[in-house]
């Protein structure tokens, strides 16, 4: 063999074995969820596995009280959202929401010293919003959150801000001429996986309304409007999902036929049911309150915080691993007229 392809080979090689344990650690654990044959399958790391498990237990609930027999509204005042909950139950359920979100600075985080029925502190209008949000979701969007429910901690987890929200970004510094205009690209972000996908897609599709799918069926002179431009965004999406889930593309579709519903796996069913939740929770809950925000809280574009899939996911396929969130407050599992 010339000696010029046996250093070839022996090149070749080393770069197969760095690629595998750089790419695919020893150890890794694959689990089929499809027909065999077809590649629909999960790659897990165990100490990526262990790790995750670590940070997403769930609290232990606070025991249940003895009912009062009157209701919250009948014993303390400015009670909006839960006033035809028991009074006992209620501060059980105050006390809990503490420990979800602000164990640290406690109960006087949402509520003025001079007065817990005072309304000036923003963090208390805020969180009123969101415990309607909360009993929005447990109610309306089954189709996503199951029977394990939501409640302030799938997002807190024991921080008065959410780790995982989002703002609009910036648009890029641009240079003159031929590359005036990049279309969000060639900036590395974290939320697209580091690469030169399109990194603003939570504005286009968990703001706005924009179309996710975008394989035409038609060659483009027939009036296919489905762009490079529009599937580049797209990717970004869905590698923003990828990662907030901790699963591959296989987790919902067959690569085969990436569009081929019939194809695909039922938590793609799922995934479709999400991002709609999420645009819902972001028109009709967190944009409106922009205004009630202080400076500090807005983004660099002066918009207020929203939600995307890492928001409750956190990098697992479930929150908290599908753990029942809502079982020890029921409280919190359905919308009653204010008090």
């Amino acid at each position: 063999m010339n000696f010029d392809i046996k250093i070839l080979l022996v090149l070749a090689i080393i770069v197969e074995v760095f690629a595998i344990a750089v790419f695919e650690p020893p150890g890794s654990v694959f689990v089929q969820q499809g027909y065999r044959g077809v590649g629909i399958q999960q790659v897990y790391q165990p100490k990526a596995i262990e790790k995750a498990i670590a940070e997403n237990k769930l609290p232990d609930a606070i025991p249940a009280e003895a009912p009062a027999g009157q209701l919250s509204s009948a014993v303390y005042q400015n009670v909006q959202v839960l006033g035809d909950v028991d009074a006992n139950e209620f501060l059980r359920l105050m006390n809990a929401i503490t420990a979800w979100v602000a164990p640290e600075q406690g109960c006087t985080y949402c509520h003025a010293e001079d007065g817990f029925a005072s309304d000036t502190l923003y963090t208390k209008v805020v969180s009123r919003r969101m415990l309607q949000m909360t009993k929005h979701l447990n109610q309306d969007w089954k189709t996503h959150t199951g029977a394990a429910g939501v409640t302030c901690y799938t997002c807190h987890r024991g921080q008065p801000v959410p780790a995982n929200i989002w703002f609009h970004k910036p648009a890029l510094v641009q240079a003159g001429g031929l590359t005036s205009y990049r279309t969000q690209q060639n900036a590395p972000m974290e939320n697209v996986g580091l690469t030169s996908l399109p990194y603003d897609v939570d504005t286009n599709y968990l703001s706005g309304e924009d179309q996710i799918r975008v394989q035409g069926t038609h060659a483009l002179p027939y009036g296919n409007r489905q762009s490079t431009k529009q599937t580049e965004y797209t990717y970004g999406l869905m590698t923003e999902m990828s990662k907030a889930l901790g699963v591959n593309c296989t987790y919902c579709h067959n690569s085969r036929a990436f569009a081929d519903w019939s194809q695909s796996s039922p938590q793609r069913v799922t995934a479709w049911h999400g991002i709609r939740m999420a645009r819902d929770l972001n028109h009709n809950f967190l944009e409106p309150l922009q205004s009630v925000f202080p400076a500090n809280r807005l983004g660099p574009m002066g918009d207020g915080p929203k939600v995307n899939c890492a928001t409750c996911h956190a990098g697992v396929y479930k929150p908290l691993f599908g753990q029942n969130m809502v079982q020890d407050y029921p409280e919190l599992l359905t919308v009653s007229a204010a008090k």
